[in-house]
């Protein structure tokens, strides 16, 4: 494991030194390079200006909708003429003070509550930016960002029922592996199964419906299309026969508890902002349903700003006339890890997370860990991904407030991506 993070790190590189603007003398740099995994930070420098010359920084990339995601920053030269991101504080812009990966973070869309949506997670995210003053540009250099090292096999998985992405570490294993179920809506999201892949995982994006020829809307969920994943991933030759990892987020949330209720071989779980009691659909498995937990839209309120806001909306799944919805976890004998975010705007996942652990405590299990974070929304992605704080929800059909502050949000990312790279390895991999 160790060599192969090593060897994920040694990318090929390009040049870090940037192209200057014609008749400049700034120069803007990147480093230690212009290519870089997407999780990992970089340094921001710029020198050849005036002292105490103030000039802004703009970054922005455009997603595979055609999206366009921008932020900025203004920033004084010391008096050597130079600009470090990772020293110097922003004076102003979408963020302020020192942040090192401020520009990458704080982007805005200029499409009203977009998320960065990349397809296809074997090719890199081009962030340009850009240094200028006074309306003239300075100087440019692009951050190659990439959610695979070399060696990391892409592969389109559409096995029985089963669709989705395989990603395999370079190497010939076997490795350990997990399924990587995202939320509400049915879309394959692949940029956090690649770089789970890159860091020694096999990875499988499993797809929930919508996607290929998958119907484009259910109106039940079965459980055994998630155990047929398990299987499949189990039987593959580069994969670990000791035991399946499975990271969700949101409505996928009570999907992995019931597979870690239900299926055997589920070795750890990962839960993002997850339920403990069945949403929207009917979950079926064999002979037993899930029914639903109510909902009450009248509970729906409005922010300032307009936009829905709906935590309170769903019954309370410890109440006794709930309790048909709620996912028997005490049945569960693998290592759960719960990440929520208190500013959470879709549903109340700090409450869900503590009455799971209580659940399982009162089964004389201590299998279970809860990280929180005050001022992070719903969607948590990987580290430095663009905060998301209101989209249109699947199950609404409107926009509603995911929550966070953005600065909170985006060092709750890089926070949980480490413990949950930790997690696996601590389950799977030991």
């Amino acid at each position: 494991m160790a060599f192969l993070l090593r060897r994920c790190s040694k990318l090929s590189l390009r040049n870090a030194f940037m192209k200057t603007h014609s008749g400049s003398a700034a120069r803007l740099r990147i480093l230690p390079s212009t290519s870089c995994m997407f999780d990992e930070a970089v340094e921001i420098k710029l020198s050849g200006l005036t002292p105490q010359q103030h000039v802004q920084l703009q970054s922005n990339l455009r997603d595979d909708k055609g999206v366009v995601f921008k932020a900025t920053a203004t920033y004084q030269a010391d008096e050597k003429g130079e600009v470090d991101v990772s020293r110097h504080p922003s004076l102003g812009g979408t963020y302020t003070g020192v942040e090192p990966m401020g520009l990458f973070w704080s982007m805005r869309p200029d499409v009203p509550h977009s998320k960065v949506v990349k397809r296809d997670a074997s090719s890199p995210v081009h962030y340009h930016i850009e240094a200028s003053s006074g309306g003239e540009v300075l100087a440019k250099e692009t951050n190659e960002r990439h959610f695979t090292c070399t060696g990391v096999r892409r592969a389109p998985v559409s096995e029985g029922r089963i669709r989705g992405t395989l990603f395999t570490p370079p190497g010939e294993g076997p490795f350990p592996a997990i399924v990587d179920l995202y939320t509400l809506g049915g879309i394959l999201c692949e940029p956090r199964a690649a770089l789970l892949a890159s860091k020694g995982f096999v990875v499988l994006a499993l797809a929930l419906y919508g996607y290929q020829d998958m119907p484009k809307k259910v109106n039940k969920i079965e459980l055994e299309y998630f155990e047929e994943a398990v299987i499949f991933l189990q039987n593959l030759p580069e994969v670990k026969k000791t035991g399946i990892g499975i990271v969700s987020i949101s409505k996928s949330g009570e999907i992995a508890l019931a597979m870690a209720s239900f299926l055997p071989n589920v070795k750890a779980i990962v839960c993002l902002n997850g339920g403990i009691a069945n949403v929207v659909f009917p979950l079926h498995y064999k002979d037993i349903i899930f029914p639903p937990l109510t909902e009450h839209r009248e509970r729906i309120t409005v922010t300032k700003s307009g936009i829905l806001d709906i935590r309170d909306v769903l019954e309370d799944p410890m109440a006794k006339e709930n309790r048909a919805s709620l996912i028997p976890i005490e049945q569960a004998s693998c290592n759960f890890l719960f990440v929520v975010s208190e500013d959470d705007r879709n549903w109340n996942s700090a409450y869900y997370a503590e009455q799971a652990c209580n659940i399982l405590k009162e089964h004389g299990k201590t299998n279970c860990e809860v990280v929180s974070y005050p001022n992070a929304g719903h969607l948590l992605e990987v580290p430095y991904m663009p905060h998301y704080p209101s989209g249109v929800h699947a199950a609404v059909g409107q926009v509603v407030a995911f929550g966070g502050e953005t600065k909170g949000h985006a060092d709750a990312q890089v926070d949980t991506w480490r413990r949950v790279q930790e997690f696996f390895r601590k389950h799977l991999v030991s």
